[in-house]
């Protein structure tokens, strides 16, 4: 890419809403130069509503990005805050919407996934201590659902992630962005409560699911930028 980004000289009273995230803020299952990710919806709503007109998105997500260690998706979340956030001018929200992957790859054997709980809760708690110190507002969702369907045939090629064990460690891991974020981060976003099959809360609804079980649809994305509140980005 020749461009990574844009700064523009601004009033005082205009601001940057930077979102952290992976592969599902990235756009994946989207339509290709479409502007139909969440993020891009989100946009539509902020330009319609007088409050938060003068708020600009700033999309930071990397497909396959982990939290916690580098990998395909680039450096992880804990390496490339600075560069990808706390260097932005004018950013006054930052919202947090990653962990999935770290989940997913990992071995699901019951002591590995402990460990990585205990290490993503520790890295969300730094994340959020960060940005603050830098004056930032911050905002963390819950991790949205990767199971594959009861009585569906897996296929591990095309839902990798899907493991009883692994799920475990994402409903653990949401009950403590429930419970304790609010201690933590200035606001909570439930996007897994937007996205989860009301009748199996391990699985995406059939109407948001991509096709891997994994990825949410364009519906999805439109569900979840009509779902974010938008009174958070005025705190």
């Amino acid at each position: 890419y020749y461009i990574s980004g844009i700064e523009v000289l601004t009033p005082r009273e205009l601001g940057a809403f930077a979102l952290i995230g992976d592969s599902i803020t990235d756009g994946h299952g989207s339509t290709t130069n479409g502007d139909t990710r969440w993020p891009d919806y989100l946009l539509s709503r902020l330009q319609k509503s007088p409050p938060e007109q003068s708020i600009a998105i700033v999309n930071q997500a990397a497909g396959a990005n982990c939290i916690l260690q580098d990998g395909s998706g680039g450096p992880s979340v804990l390496a490339r805050l600075d560069r990808d956030i706390l260097s932005l001018s004018g950013v006054r929200h930052a919202l947090i919407f990653e962990g999935i992957n770290d989940i997913g790859i990992t071995s699901p054997d019951s002591a590995s996934l402990a460990i990585v709980e205990k290490q993503l809760i520790a890295a969300y708690v730094q994340v959020a201590t960060r940005l603050s110190a830098a004056g930032i507002k911050t905002i963390i969702a819950t991790i949205t659902p990767f199971m594959v369907r009861d009585g569906e045939e897996h296929n591990p090629e095309v839902s990798p992630y899907s493991h009883p064990a692994r799920e475990v460690t994402r409903q653990n891991i949401n009950a403590w962005i429930r419970n304790d974020g609010p201690t933590v981060f200035d606001a909570v976003v439930d996007f897994d409560a937007v996205l989860r099959d009301p009748e199996d809360f391990s699985v995406l609804a059939a109407q948001y699911d991509c096709g891997d079980h994994l990825h949410p649809n364009e519906s999805a994305f439109q569900a979840l930028a009509d779902a974010f509140p938008l009174h958070v980005l005025n705190i």
